[in-house]
């Protein structure tokens, strides 16, 4: 394991040496100077984990040296030493951003302690901040794939409502990608720094549900052995994603209306009121317009629920995205498997560009790593491939009942998703996309005129596909 680095900043030799020797013995790499701005010298040039810093020394004294540091090094963790352990000097190097002080004469035991303490946080704040970039690059906006029209749209709505407060309902059928649009929201919000909690409406009985949102008192029902925190109060300043909401049984619905309209809710078995500061995200694939005619859902939920509505579009109406995540799906799985499968035979693209997928994005997905599984070879052929995507009914839920396509027809749906995933893979340079397809830019663009493709280049922040796609 790497060794902790400790900068030592000391303008008192003896003492210096002292603190030089003892943490060296206790297995820390240390660097000791004479005073500040040696130390801050000492940062330009090297990394450290620590720093302990003497109050007072000549030129730069510890405080001058402290603000030096918070400015251009804020996430080292600077410790105080004083011989001057005064109240006033400590609150003066807390206010300014130390981490802590010891004083003089130095408990070499105590302050052991202490760094063995201020290492386990930094390691947990570095963990934390590593686990948040991974979370948000796992659902940036750029990590969606697609290159319909219909998902242009969407992504644009998303975009800009992902920086407001407002209430978001999701629709759309299963397996259409919901729970990654809101995930996308959340990490694109003020929020993202703040807790994002999902709770799957459908998953969680209903005698449980009231509890698992709004939490509970010891002794509030039997088997309530003691209190528990909802999953309302662990949101607090951040997201909520209510998944499946239309769901949710007549008096859940009640007291989530509450919290919409006065953002305070009360746990089971208590009387007492508990303030929420959380963004309610929610999703369906139920009606709730019908719903509501049935007696089955509140109208005036429905209309705190509905503040701005998401429409997902069910695979079937975005072929232009099939090509696009087939490529993204298949890097996936041969990474996840390894194995070093390159690409998909024409065939096989054929019949997987005419399923209808009924089960949208996340039956795509199913059958690519299955593929992926099941292939023996390089290339993902038809015998790779579950059978009822070789059926000839196949072709007609596509809505095409008059006649089976030709073989040129179907190339030419190849070859239209060959040219998208090139542009998408380029931000729509057209130089570099017909260069990798292995054709002129006139050539190219006389194709995007005859498939009628229009490929706008990324604008920041948000941009079209990316290694990401989308799936619920």
């Amino acid at each position: 394991m790497e060794k902790s680095r400790i900068l030592i900043a000391e303008d008192e030799k003896n003492q210096r040496d002292l603190l030089e020797g003892f943490l060296k013995k206790e297995g820390f790499s240390v660097e000791a100077v004479a005073n500040g701005r040696e130390a801050l010298q000492k940062l330009e040039g090297d990394f450290f984990d620590i720093a302990l810093v003497d109050y007072k020394m000549p030129e730069l004294d510890g405080l001058q040296t402290l603000q030096e540091i918070r400015m251009f090094y804020p996430d080292l963790p600077v410790v105080m030493m004083t011989a001057y352990g005064t109240v006033e000097t400590a609150v003066a190097s807390m206010k300014e951003g130390a981490l802590d002080y010891l004083t003089k004469p130095i408990d070499l035991d105590e302050l052991l302690l202490m760094l063995q303490k201020v290492i386990e946080r930094s390691t947990l704040i570095k963990e934390n901040k590593e686990l948040k970039a991974q979370l948000q690059e796992r659902y940036a906006f750029t990590h969606i794939v697609y290159g319909s029209p219909k998902m242009e749209e969407v992504m644009g709505l998303v975009a800009r409502v992902a920086p407001s407060q407002a209430t978001i309902l999701i629709r759309g059928e299963s397996g259409t990608g919901k729970e990654l649009i809101a995930n996308a929201i959340h990490y694109a919000s003020p929020r993202s720094e703040k807790p994002w909690v999902k709770v799957s409406c459908a998953a969680i009985p209903e005698t449980l549900l009231e509890s698992e949102l709004f939490g509970h008192e010891k002794g509030a029902f039997t088997g309530a052995i003691q209190r528990r925190i909802g999953r309302f109060e662990e949101a607090d300043g951040g997201s909520i994603f209510l998944d499946e909401i239309g769901d949710l049984s007549p008096s859940t619905q009640v007291k989530l209306l509450r919290i919409l309209q006065e953002k305070e809710f009360q746990r089971l078995g208590s009387n007492l009121s508990l303030k929420t500061d959380v963004r309610v995200i929610t999703a369906t694939h139920r009606n709730l317009e019908e719903a509501i005619k049935k007696g089955l859902f509140r109208e005036d939920l429905y209309y705190r629920l509905n503040v701005i509505s998401i429409t997902l579009p069910p695979l079937i109406e975005r072929r232009d995205d099939i090509p696009l995540l087939i490529d993204y799906f298949l890097k996936k799985y041969s990474k996840e498997n390894q194995k070093s499968i390159s690409d998909i035979s024409k065939e096989a693209r054929v019949l997987l560009l005419r399923y209808p997928y009924p089960g949208n994005v996340r039956e795509l997905e199913n059958l690519i790593e299955r593929a992926v599984v099941l292939c023996r070879a390089e290339i993902i052929t038809t015998q790779d491939l579950p059978f009822h995507l070789k059926e000839e009914k196949s072709e007609k839920l596509w809505g095409s009942p008059k006649k089976e396509k030709s073989l040129p027809e179907s190339l030419e749906e190849i070859e239209r998703g060959s040219i998208l995933k090139a542009l998408h893979q380029h931000q729509g340079v057209q130089t570099k996309a017909a260069e990798s397809l292995g054709i002129s830019e006139r050539v190219l663009r006389y194709k995007m005129k005859k498939y009628r493709i229009r490929f706008n280049p990324p604008s920041p922040p948000f941009t079209k596909g990316g290694d990401g796609g989308i799936e619920e």
